[in-house]
């Protein structure tokens, strides 16, 4: 074969030319057998699929799976409840308000001279301010949340809203019962300490008190103590937790507060300022079904015109209400986005 000289290089041989596709000899196949193909590797339960790994090797969580209820629902607000401090301030100063205001009245009227009052009746004076922090922290269970935020996390972890509520409002109902219920035991057992040595005074004798004197000492019966201890704690509790309904349907802690402020109080107050004839029944009714007069007729000292009210009918008034209210928060919190 021929070479060109080019510049003066050195001459370069030709290469020879690619054979036809056609004039390939056909590759031989080999009859040796085969291996079997090798499955795919398991990944190990409970880590991650290493770079590389076959598609399939997927992520097994070794936490086991169990369906939620309301149990775990309910730990979760004790939890939350019982680690906050608005919880410990506010049932705090209710149990101070109601046992040293208690404390300061019987000590104030201790002696032997007849008060004209059931036994346990100064007990009320200490419980009205104190179901003030009942109703705060009623509010402050649900609204705080919407306030920080953080009750899209409680739905995210829950999303079934009504068990939510529901949690919420037995933890905080039975905290607020027994709580309340253990404050005005306290104080009922110090005013019959302080106060039973009193004596009737023989102008008295026809007075309806004269059947709650034994042995020369006044005395509660079975239906007053009731009232002044269990009854007082199903009522300040009750109304925390329509306290806690409101804080739902309104999602603002001082809105809330100032609406449950005005309805313990307003009804009362406005019957004070009522002094006309034409608004007599008007006067009444609110006097009758005010807030203030179920928890006083528990005491046996009611603010309306009935001196045999026992304060139990405006209590089951105020569980149908609550209720209700609960009804409709519920309603609207899964009516709405958050």
């Amino acid at each position: 074969m021929s070479t060109q000289q080019y510049d003066g290089q050195a001459p370069v041989p030709a290469q020879p030319a690619a054979p036809h596709p056609a004039q390939q000899p056909p590759v031989q196949q080999s009859s040796a057998p085969q291996p079997p193909a090798q499955p795919a590797m398991q990944q190990p339960v409970g880590q991650a699929p290493q770079p590389g790994a076959p598609l399939g090797a997927g992520y097994t969580s070794p936490i086991p799976m169990a369906r939620s209820h309301l149990g775990h629902a309910l730990l979760a607000e004790w939890t939350k409840i019982r680690t906050v401090r608005s919880t410990v301030w506010t049932l705090g100063v209710m149990f101070v308000l109601v046992v040293g205001i208690g404390l300061v009245t019987a000590a104030g009227l201790s002696g032997d001279s007849f008060l004209g009052m059931p036994l346990l009746s100064p007990g009320l004076f200490g419980l009205m301010l104190g179901q003030l922090c009942v109703i705060t922290l009623g509010v402050l269970v649900i609204s705080s949340e919407y306030g920080t935020g953080m009750i899209r996390t409680t739905l995210t972890a829950c999303p079934q809203r009504g068990r939510v509520l529901l949690a919420k409002a037995v933890v905080f109902f039975l905290l607020a019962f027994v709580m309340t219920t253990l404050a005005c035991t306290l104080t009922a057992l110090i005013n019959d300490a302080l106060l039973s040595d009193q004596t009737l005074p023989s102008y008295e004798s026809r007075s309806p008190l004269a059947d709650s004197f034994e042995g020369g000492k006044l005395v509660a019966s079975g239906g007053e103590w009731l009232g002044a201890t269990v009854g007082a704690g199903l009522y300040v509790a009750l109304l925390g937790l329509l306290s806690l309904a409101v804080g739902a349907l309104l999602r603002h802690s001082a809105g809330a507060i100032t609406t449950m402020m005005g309805l313990v109080l307003l009804p009362l107050v406005m019957a004070l300022f009522m002094a006309g004839e034409a608004l007599q029944d008007i006067r009444e009714k609110l006097i009758e079904y005010s807030p203030l007069n179920g928890l006083a007729s528990l005491y046996r000292i009611p603010m309306a015109d009935d001196p045999d009210a026992t304060g139990w009918p405006l209590l089951g008034g105020l569980a149908v209400v609550t209720l209700l209210v609960l009804a409709a928060a519920y309603a609207l919190l899964n009516k709405r986005d958050v």
